[in-house]
């Protein structure tokens, strides 16, 4: 964040023309002749062939472990002639392939990482950088068939890379199972490249052009998980590929201490494939032929077997031990000068000056040859950058350090997208508690006469239905259903930095927040935001005429300050949240695909979408109380009133001069009187032809009873999504 603009680097906000897409290159762009599913999901139909009663929870509790991990160490010498292992072991393979499954997680959005197996589909299945872990999947598939529905492929995908690492004697700090698969892949925005990495594509960060990584991306090129390890944009510079190191690992969660330990940890095994220049190979899985049966990379069977494989098109290993966990990493990176040179597919890469034969790598098919080891660029970055030097140095002389920070790093980066700790399954869980789980001290239920008492003494506590509806929103509509983190759960808007964000009226909040902690007793403050916000929908229904009870849980615990990494949160504040009427600045994204996106990580359907902003705007809730969008004179009752009166042809709509088309003037097409005032959130509901679909619904006579029963509903879904110490049954995929 700029200290002096308040602006986040690479935001999608500014005051520049123009908008681009949310979803950039799409899989139809990609390989606009491969068969599309798509037509069978239309109407809500759903991809998942476990269907909805499918429990995994309970289906993982149910597997035999050991079992499962023996099979998995039993894998990894057991070589296979379609595919030999390099020096007899797949570790390697396996760690790259876990590696590659977790490392796509990013802060921005959440979404990213391992925890629904994307890995097996496009574009991240024929990614450049996922070059030939087709290979490392299919060798799963004995596994997965065996023990079926009681391990995920995402779950496996993770589990794989645990054992490889222990099968070669490496630090692991534990396993949390539970990543339920998906059937379909997700929408994520990529990128709007035209070219993946290797066919020339520019990196994303270009200082001599003003150029920032762009908010939500992570990795430097298209097609690449973090860096392009030859340099930025193939420019072999050190200094400059630890610039790129630094922004993308940051941007996944990892310091500069876990990066360092993250990358010569996972460099302490296996090496990297530059047999022949990559335009000898055939194309990605996703590309290929059906006889192909999605392999792609593949050369001829006899190159092969004599490991003329390409991959990066980096060749050779970190180290002389490359199936045994060692620190000669860092010993060999700093014992040697390094020469750059040419890898045999024409990537640069560094190879030690001179070295000594005992510090020579085996080959990887005949083991009695011996090999130069490399580095790559960005393994140079680790002794060129001071920073990065400073941290490799203390590895080096005390590789305890590098154990333990490894094993914590990986441990991270695998489970980074899981959210809290009460989602891990299995018995490997870790006893301790870290920060960037989010840990939420846990409560204790209400009991319903205290509940109703509690929210009586809210509605007459002189906080108004608007206030206390915006309090519990701010608190849970921070829930992202990408990596369950945010929620009602800890109550952590009452703490920096969610207590100071614009989105949530810090002022009015802060108003709110103390009241609530005045007549709360014994009831969790966050309990008490979603209760008291619960009793302002179920009064506001009351004076619209109907009597509803929403079903809303208690249990929440209040998580402190010392409990909350403060710096992690920030990705999560809203720089748009179309449900309040709230937008900051100018967005380079249209404000309604905006709305779409935050629905999206909610895990929101197109109808608690449109119910829930008619009922917000019904409300009054609305950011800075401007009244945009408040349809109705009659604010602070549950009505329809939103979806009637947007939808009244006596209405005409135009921009107000100078809002860049993001504010509206309602005026009455007889007499020209303004009527209401309107943002593109509001507007889209009666322009875009699916969402005026299902506002009319809503706008119907006789269908009041129907929007107050609905807005319920999803009111509900929104205050405990975040519930996973509850029930394993709420999971999200």
């Amino acid at each position: 964040m700029d200290a002096k603009t308040g602006e986040i680097s690479g935001c999608p906000f500014d005051h520049t023309s123009g908008t681009r897409s949310l979803h950039g290159r799409t899989n139809a762009d990609w390989w606009p002749e491969a068969t599309q599913l798509t037509p069978l999901t239309e109407g809500g139909r759903n991809a998942d062939p476990m269907g909805d009663d499918f429990d995994y929870a309970e289906a993982f509790n149910a597997i035999d472990y050991d079992a499962l991990k023996a099979d998995l160490t039993a894998l990894m010498t057991d070589s296979q002639d379609w595919w030999p292992a390099d020096y007899g072991h797949y570790g390697p393979f396996f760690i790259r392939m876990t590696w590659h499954a977790a490392g796509t997680y990013r802060t921005g959005d959440g979404r990213g990482g391992g925890g629904s197996g994307q890995q097996r589909f496009a574009p991240l299945n024929s990614w450049p950088d996922n070059g030939n872990l087709d290979k490392a999947r299919r060798l799963l598939w004995p596994v997965k068939q065996k023990y079926g529905k009681h391990i995920s492929w995402a779950d496996l995908f993770i589990l794989a890379g645990n054992v490889a690492i222990e099968s070669m004697g490496g630090p692991v700090f534990g396993f949390g199972g539970g990543r339920k698969d998906v059937f379909e892949p997700e929408t994520t925005y990529w990128g709007t490249e035209e070219l993946w990495v290797d066919t020339g594509a520019q990196t994303r960060i270009q200082p001599d052009k003003d150029m920032e990584l762009e908010s939500p991306l992570a990795a430097i090129q298209m097609g690449l998980i973090y860096v392009n390890p030859e340099g930025p944009g193939g420019n072999p510079d050190p200094l400059l590929s630890a610039r790129d190191m630094r922004t993308t690992f940051a941007r996944m969660a990892m310091n500069d201490e876990e990066t360092v330990a993250l990358t010569a940890g996972g460099h302490a095994f296996g090496k990297a494939h530059g047999a022949a220049p990559a335009d000898t190979f055939s194309d990605a899985p996703e590309g290929e032929s059906l006889e192909k049966q999605a392999f792609g990379w593949l050369t001829d069977q006899s190159e092969i077997d004599a490991g003329n494989i390409t991959t990066s098109g980096i060749e050779g290993a970190w180290s002389n031990n490359p199936t045994s966990w060692s620190h000669d990493y860092f010993r060999i990176l700093f014992k040697y000068d390094f020469e750059l040179v040419h890898s045999p597919a024409g990537a640069q890469q560094w190879t030690p000056i001179n070295p000594d034969e005992a510090d020579m790598a085996p080959d990887a098919r005949d083991p009695s040859k011996k090999v130069p080891t490399m580095m790559t660029t960005a393994d140079m970055a680790l002794k060129m950058d001071p920073e990065y030097a400073k941290i490799s140095k203390r590895f080096l002389e005390n590789p305890e350090q590098l154990d333990d920070a490894f094993a914590r790093a990986w441990f991270k980066l695998c489970h980074r997208d899981m959210g809290p700790k009460a989602r891990y399954l299995g018995p490997e869980v870790p006893s301790e508690d870290l920060i960037w789980q989010d840990i939420v001290p846990a409560g204790k239920t209400v009991s319903d006469s205290d509940a109703a008492a509690f929210k009586a003494a809210a509605l007459d506590s002189g906080l108004t239905v608007s206030e206390l509806v915006k309090a519990a929103w701010a608190s849970a509509s921070t829930y992202r259903n990408t990596d369950h983190r945010g929620g009602a759960n800890g109550a952590r808007v009452a703490l920096a930095p969610q207590s100071g964000w614009a989105a949530n009226d810090p002022d009015e909040l802060g108003k709110v927040i103390a009241k609530l902690n005045d007549i709360r007793g014994d009831i969790s403050l966050a309990d008490a935001i979603v209760l008291a916000g619960t009793a302002a929908v179920e009064k506001a229904a009351a004076d619209a005429g109907h009597n509803i009870s929403v079903a809303v849980t208690t249990g929440r615990g209040d998580a402190t300050a010392e409990q909350t990494d403060a710096e992690s949160f920030e990705p999560l504040e809203p720089l748009a949240d179309g449900f309040r009427n709230y937008l900051r600045g100018k967005a380079t994204v249209k404000t309604e695909d905006l709305l779409i996106d935050k629905a999206h990580l909610m895990g929101l359907s197109i109808p608690e979408l449109t119910v829930l902003v008619g009922g917000m705007r019904a409300l009054g809730a609305v950011a800075g109380n401007t009244g945009h969008g408040v349809f109705t004179d009659r604010a602070g009752q549950l009505t329809t009133d939103f979806f009637a009166n947007l939808l009244d042809m006596g209405t005409k709509w135009a921009p107000v001069d100078g809002s860049h088309d993001e504010e509206y003037v309602g005026t009455d097409r007889k007499t020209g009187a303004e009527k209401f005032r309107a943002t593109r959130a509001d507007l889209i509901f009666g322009s875009h032809s699916q969402l005026r679909a299902q506002a009319e619904v809503y706008a119907e006579n006789g269908n009041e009873e129907k929007f107050v029963t609905d807005f319920a509903a999803a009111w509900a879904k929104v205050m405990d999504a975040d519930r996973f110490d509850i029930s394993h049954a709420k999971y999200h995929a």
